[in-house]
């Protein structure tokens, strides 16, 4: 391995950790957010409304993020600044006394990630074309995963070590001990920031535009989109599951702690999985994540269940690492930043638009739901079939091949 493929490796694993405490930060509150506002007098609808404009903001203002950090070339602190609103939103939630002043705060960690997530996503692909683009995100998405099961975990422990005090207060003292990820977080960031500053030198080499490459990402994004119409939030899972009684209330967040470790081995098993075969990859694990809907909402038990939510976790590791991936190759790196805003910003949206409806259909007919989350999902594999076709003739470098 050559030293500049050694650094870039080692510039992705930082990132990775950098990602670790973040993601602990934010999923380690997240588990606790929907009850602490009922505590503080929030209404269901209240919590609704909050959680989803929390990621309608979380993607929608990417667009203007993802373009200011093309524009500026200001990624470093884009994704600095993002990250610091961490130390201000979730230790913050231990003081306020309102639950308008909290969701005021939930929405500003959103803000937060809007802010830092395309100019990061740049910077670890400028170093993905020296390892390889799928198994660069795949190390991101594993190490971001291990966030996302030790934060619920960490907080749960405050929890039942204060489990003789009253709830609130043992809410407050879970958001504060989130401080410590907070600060490993920042540490490791500047950290990366000091041994890395200019990170886009591992991709020094502009790719030549191809005519094609604008109309493979439109179509691109237009697979992801319906992926995301047809793929169910955990919350609708952990719902079902409940309301059925096909697992107790106690039981779901084992089940979802799980699924984000199968997450993190999905992540990177289809990083590199991509970087040898390209977005029919991709194509592939749709195809088989999308039996997660009938196993989880038609099945009778406990163990179709898990099946279910096992699948719908692989299906979420091959998004993570490939989404990310097969933008770095098919977008050049100067408009990388806008691209990634774009792409999540529209994802965002779908996923939004699908939840709402999946929502509502499961009221109706759980049956109606499974269908339209099957065929959304499955109408994206021909698509990404073509793409993948298509980009491979196009001239751009196999995903494993450094961009020179």
């Amino acid at each position: 391995m050559t030293d500049t493929r050694q650094r870039a490796k080692s510039f992705v694993v930082l990132m990775g950790i950098v990602a670790l405490f973040g993601d602990m930060t934010y999923e380690g509150a997240r588990g606790l957010v929907g009850p602490y506002l009922a505590l503080l007098g929030a209404s269901a609808t209240a919590v609704g409304f909050a959680a989803g404009l929390g990621e309608f903001l979380g993607y929608a203002l990417r667009l203007v993020t993802g373009w200011l950090g093309d524009k500026t070339r200001a990624y470093w602190p884009l994704v600095l600044f993002g990250y610091a609103l961490n130390f201000v939103a979730v230790p913050g939630l231990a003081l306020v006394g309102s639950w308008q002043a909290a969701v005021a705060l939930l929405l500003l960690e959103r803000v937060g990630k809007a802010i830092r997530s395309p100019a990061r996503s740049t910077l670890v692909s400028f170093a993905a074309s020296e390892v390889g683009a799928g198994k660069s995100f795949g190390i991101d998405e594993a190490l971001d995963q291990i966030g996302a099961v030790s934060g619920p975990l960490l907080t749960a422990l405050v929890i039942w070590v204060l489990r003789a005090e009253p709830i609130t207060d043992r809410y407050r003292a879970a958001f504060l001990v989130l401080m410590l990820p907070v600060f490993l977080n920042l540490f490791f960031l500047l950290t990366a920031r000091r041994k890395f500053p200019r990170p886009e030198a591992f991709e020094e080499a502009e790719r030549p535009a191809h005519p094609e490459l604008g109309k493979l990402f439109r179509w691109y994004v237009a697979a992801v989109m319906l992926i995301g119409l047809g793929f169910a939030d955990f919350a609708l899972i952990a719902f079902h599951a409940t309301r059925t009684e096909l697992m107790s209330a106690a039981i779901v967040p084992l089940l979802y702690a799980g699924a984000m470790a199968a997450d993190a081995v999905a992540a990177l098993l289809f990083g590199s999985w991509f970087d040898r075969h390209g977005l029919a990859v991709l194509a592939v694990s749709t195809a088989v994540s999308a039996l997660f809907a009938p196993l989880v909402f038609l099945g009778a038990s406990p163990w179709l269940l898990g099946l279910g939510a096992l699948l719908w976790a692989i299906g979420m590791g091959a998004h993570d690492s490939v989404f990310k991936a097969a933008v770095a190759r098919l977008v050049p790196k100067a408009e990388r930043g806008r691209a990634y805003g774009l792409f999540f910003a529209f994802f965002g949206a779908a996923w939004w638009a699908g939840s709402t409806a999946m929502g509502y259909l499961y009221e109706c007919s759980r049956a109606s739901m499974v269908v339209f989350s099957v065929v959304t999902q499955l109408a994206a594999v021909p698509l990404l079939v073509v793409v993948g076709r298509r980009l491979a003739r196009s001239g751009a470098p196999p995903a494993s091949q450094p961009i020179r």
